[in-house]
C-alpha cells in the first residue's frame, strides 16, 4: 500500500513542529514538506500534489482560503488554526477536518483517521480545467478582460475592475473589486497590454490603476508612496515617481 504523501502549510514554526511530531507516529504518512506561507503552499502543492495537506487559516501572502480557491484540484485538507470563526467556511470548502490549537495527539488523530476515510473513497479524477483561457485582446493587443481560475470554475475580470497587480516570483496577483486571484504571468506582460491610459507602472512589484489613486506622499529623502482610496499604500520607485508626475500632471 502506497504512503499518503503529506503537506505541512503554517507559519508558525511550532505550530509546524507539534504536526510533524504526531506525523511520526503513524507509519502510513510520509511528510513530503513544509511551507511558511500560502503562496510557497500554493506552489508546493502544484509542484509535488501531495494527497493530504494541514493547513493554517491567517498566513502571510496568502490565506489558506484564498490559496485554495486558486488551486484546479485541491487536495484533502485538514484546518489547524487557531481561529475559531472559520470553521463553518472550512467544512464549506470541503475541510475533512477543523483543528482549533492547541490540540491533542488523540483529536489529531482522529482528524487524520477521517482524512484517510476520504482518500480510500477517491478515484482519480478526470484531469482538471486545462490552464485558464487565452487571455481577451481587441484588434490592438490590449487587454479587456483577464480570465482566473477560482477552484474549478472560470471568472471573468473586466480590466476595469482591477485595482492594482502585485509581483510575487513567477506570478501576478492581481487585487479586483471581487477579490484577489494569481495568475501565472510576468508583470512585463501587463505592463504591455493594460491599457496605457488607465493603468501605470509605479515600482518593479506594481501597477496601479490611475483612477484608485488618492494621493502620493513623501516618505523620505527621495522616498514617495502611492495611497489608494481604501488607504492601501504602495511603494513608486524613481522611475514610477516620473511616470507619475507625467499621468498626473503635477
Amino acid at each position: 500500500m502506497n504512503k499518503i504523501r503529506a503537506l505541512i502549510i503554517d507559519d508558525e514554526e511550532l505550530a509546524r513542529e507539534v504536526i510533524r511530531t504526531y506525523l511520526e507516529k503513524d507509519e502510513t504518512i510520509t511528510l513530503i514538506g513544509e511551507c511558511a506561507n500560502g503562496f510557497d503552499g500554493f506552489k508546493e502543492i502544484n509542484d509535488q500534489k501531495p494527497d493530504l495537506v494541514f493547513l493554517d487559516v491567517m498566513m502571510p501572502k496568502l490565506t489558506g482560503f484564498e490559496m485554495l480557491e486558486l488551486l484546479d484540484e485541491p487536495p484533502v485538507v485538514i484546518f489547524s488554526t487557531a481561529h475559531d470563526e472559520f470553521a463553518i467556511r472550512a467544512f464549506e470548502q470541503n475541510a475533512i477536518d477543523y483543528l482549533l490549537k492547541p490540540y491533542s495527539y488523540d483529536r489529531f488523530a482522529d482528524a487524520l483517521t477521517k482524512a484517510k476515510s476520504k482518500l480510500a473513497m477517491e478515484v482519480p479524477s478526470a484531469k482538471g480545467l486545462s490552464e485558464v483561457v487565452v487571455q481577451n485582446k481587441d484588434h490592438s493587443g490590449i487587454l479587456s478582460r483577464v480570465a482566473v481560475r477560482t477552484g474549478s470554475k472560470i471568472q471573468i475580470i473586466p480590466v476595469g475592475k482591477i485595482r492594482y497587480l502585485e509581483a510575487m516570483d513567477d506570478y501576478v496577483k492581481l487585487h479586483t473589486e471581487q477579490g484577489v486571484f494569481l495568475k501565472q504571468d510576468t508583470m512585463k506582460y501587463y505592463d504591455e497590454h493594460l491599457p496605457a491610459e488607465d493603468f501605470i507602472r509605479i515600482h518593479r512589484s506594481y501597477i496601479v490603476r490611475i483612477k484608485e489613486i488618492a494621493r502620493l506622499e513623501l516618505m523620505g529623502k527621495d522616498s514617495h508612496v502611492v495611497f489608494l482610496h481604501d488607504n492601501t499604500q504602495l511603494s513608486v520607485s524613481r522611475s514610477g515617481y516620473a511616470l507619475l508626475k507625467e499621468a498626473l500632471g503635477f
